[in-house]
């Protein structure tokens, strides 16, 4: 018996265009035609199309359809290749659905930070954004640490350096500046690496420091960068003088 395209199409579960783009490739042979013309496909076509459906199945691409089916000693080498891409794929899709999971459980915006989901309420835009970039320069163990110290409900000075208008008084600066050294230097104490973060970035340092100061430049006004640069040095005199204080103490306790 022999079929028409539309028919071993049917049969083989597939469409006609398929049929012709196999054709094409010179992975399913071509049959002889009619007398008027139409192609009659046999059995054998059939149980070509079946096996060539039975290796995309798998995940052979139809650039090594050739190589697998007259080859069968490198068969194994590329299904191991196949696996192992699949294998990524799938983990990638498992995380995808944890932090879905997790997006929907807290009812955090789409775009929030991977990770950064539970703490979402409290991350304005600017923070969403800084905590991306972050994303992309640091380790998780890294953005471990940068989470639990979002997640600090005792630091209060997030809304308050979001609203500071860019020509705000210098008692307003430096009123905010001072809090926001307070949480920070708790901050140096108990991540260290805060110290030096550029040390824990990845790619040319040089390069690096100048697309964080422009991205920063952007997301912040001038009085916000003016007040978190005075936060900064404010914080690492506090550090300093506690870590001095400290080795005096034990200096002292020795003696």
């Amino acid at each position: 018996m022999a079929w028409s395209t539309r028919e071993l199409a049917e049969l083989a579960k597939t469409t006609v265009n398929t049929i012709r783009h196999y054709h094409r490739l010179g992975l399913l042979e071509e049959p002889d035609r009619r007398y008027n013309g139409y192609k009659q496909y046999e059995g054998r076509h059939l149980v070509s199309l079946l096996r060539i459906r039975r290796l995309a199945e798998l995940g052979v691409p139809l650039s090594q359809m050739h190589e697998v089916g007259t080859r069968s000693g490198s068969t194994p080498d590329v299904l191991r290749d196949i696996d192992a891409e699949l294998k990524k794929s799938i983990e990638r899709l498992q995380e995808a659905r944890t932090h879905i999971a997790a997006i929907i459980a807290h009812r955090a915006p789409a775009d929030v930070p991977a990770g950064f989901e539970a703490v979402a309420s409290r991350l304005s835009e600017t923070d969403n954004a800084v905590i991306h970039l972050m994303s992309h320069l640091y380790d998780g163990e890294t953005l471990t640490d940068v989470l639990e110290m979002t997640a600090d409900e005792t630091d209060d000075t997030g809304p308050d350096i979001d609203r500071l208008p860019a020509d705000a008084d210098e008692e307003t600066r430096q009123e905010l500046a001072g809090r926001m050294a307070e949480v920070l230097a708790r901050n140096m104490t108990d991540y260290p690496w805060l110290g030096d973060p550029a040390s824990l970035q990845s790619g040319d340092a040089h390069l690096t420091a100048t697309t964080v100061g422009d991205v920063l430049a952007e997301l912040y006004n001038p009085a916000q960068l003016d007040v978190m640069m005075r936060a900064g040095v404010l914080a690492a005199e506090r550090v300093q003088a506690q870590q001095g204080q400290a080795i005096q103490k034990g200096q002292t306790s020795g003696t």
